[in-house]
């Protein structure tokens, strides 16, 4: 585990919880990491499904078709995530003009639930699992960041059969984020998500150990 804290101005706000932010490469597991937090007592604030819900607001609903026509909604009225996809991940200047649409609503959404579970004394700690911690500067509002690291070939079997990509697009995706190296040499802790679940388990229980120890 790496615990060289190379962010000194992360979290500046003690809060009576530690925050810690997940980060990794695409298909390095994080969401299995967040899930073992989960199970040992933490809150999980799931950037991904926020997005989801802002995206089906009426309000959202409205801006992107004003943007891109009604080729990005469903049959049902939603919008079509993979047709949104197809217009961003091709365009960084689409993918930035999302991303000012929505960074700032799931702001707002991360600190409420932030309160909510602040004030819950079942909780241990709060994960907050968001796919550009570094980039959209969601790192600043945690204490600690835990980057999950998984090997390439592991990682592209999992986007393989998850998601059906190919690994040109893995290479697309990641090279709209910030490189993998500089990521972890940005955190506070690793834990490498390359062999059992058990052993990942195990890790992530000596991280949230640790978290605790230090913010007693």
């Amino acid at each position: 585990m790496n615990q060289d804290v190379s962010e000194p101005n992360r979290a500046r706000t003690r809060r009576t919880k530690p925050i810690i932010g997940l980060a990794g490469g695409v298909g390095a597991g994080k969401s299995s990491v967040a899930r073992f937090f989960e199970l040992l007592g933490a809150a999980v604030i799931d950037s991904d499904r926020l997005a989801h819900d802002e995206l089906n607001d009426p309000e959202v609903i409205a801006t992107l078709r004003h943007w891109w026509g009604d080729s990005i909604l469903s049959s049902s009225g939603d919008v079509a995530r993979g047709a949104v996809g197809n217009i961003v991940f091709a365009n960084a200047a689409e993918l930035a003009r999302l991303e000012g649409l929505l960074y700032p609503r799931l702001e707002r959404r991360r600190r409420e639930l932030i309160a909510v579970y602040e004030g819950d004394e079942r909780i241990l700690a709060i994960v907050i699992d968001a796919p550009k911690l570094f980039e959209a500067g969601v790192d600043q509002l945690c204490d600690v960041v835990v980057f999950v690291e998984a090997d390439r070939r592991a990682r592209l079997g999992r986007v393989a059969d998850s998601r059906g990509w190919t690994e040109e697009e893995l290479t697309r995706r990641e090279n709209l984020q910030k490189p993998l190296d500089l990521k972890k040499a940005s955190a506070d802790y690793v834990v490498a998500n390359n062999s059992s679940t058990e052993e990942l388990r195990i890790q992530v229980k000596q991280v949230l150990s640790s978290v605790l120890a230090s913010y007693a």
